[in-house]
């Protein structure tokens, strides 16, 4: 699985370092180092107002804040892991 966290411009404003430091916490937690690649990108092009953009494999999220984050990974990422 490869996790990307937008670090652009507008999602650096949003707090995507905490978010990028949220995923590495979260990989190291479950023992995914093997697993899941984590890499910053640059504009994924799908912006939004609140939050930072992930992209996981195909697949673009929104509005990924540190509030919901451990929600957001147990949804996105292990459930894709255990499918």
């Amino acid at each position: 699985m490869i996790i990307q966290v937008c670090v652009g411009s507008s999602c650096h404003l949003k707090g995507s370092e905490e978010i990028v430091e949220l995923f590495q916490k979260a990989v190291e937690t479950y023992h995914l180092e093997n697993e899941i690649t984590l890499a910053g990108s640059f504009c994924i092009g799908k912006c939004n107002r609140v939050g930072v953009t992930v992209q996981i494999d195909e697949d673009v999220y929104t509005g990924v804040i540190k509030e919901t984050f451990e929600e957001f990974f147990k949804d996105k990422v292990l459930a894709k892991l255990n499918a």
